[in-house]
């Protein structure tokens, strides 16, 4: 494997990446939302991993052309 050390995040360099509060982010790893994997009792992130759940969970706004 050629991962870099910044290809591999913690809660808390996630937590910067996605913009979101760490309380929010240990809220939907609980849940499963987010790919994780726990190291001992440290929860880490594959970047790769993260940018393709965002893809994934990708919400398209609602086609408003046309209406009033």
């Amino acid at each position: 494997m050629d991962e870099k050390p910044g290809d591999v995040l913690t809660i808390e360099e996630l937590s910067i990446y996605l913009k979101i509060p760490k309380s929010t982010l240990y809220k939907l790893v609980r849940e499963g939302k987010v790919p994780a994997q726990k190291v001992g009792r440290h929860w880490r992130f594959r970047k790769k991993s993260i940018d393709r759940w965002l893809d994934e969970t990708r919400v398209e706004e609602p086609d408003t052309k046309g209406k009033q």
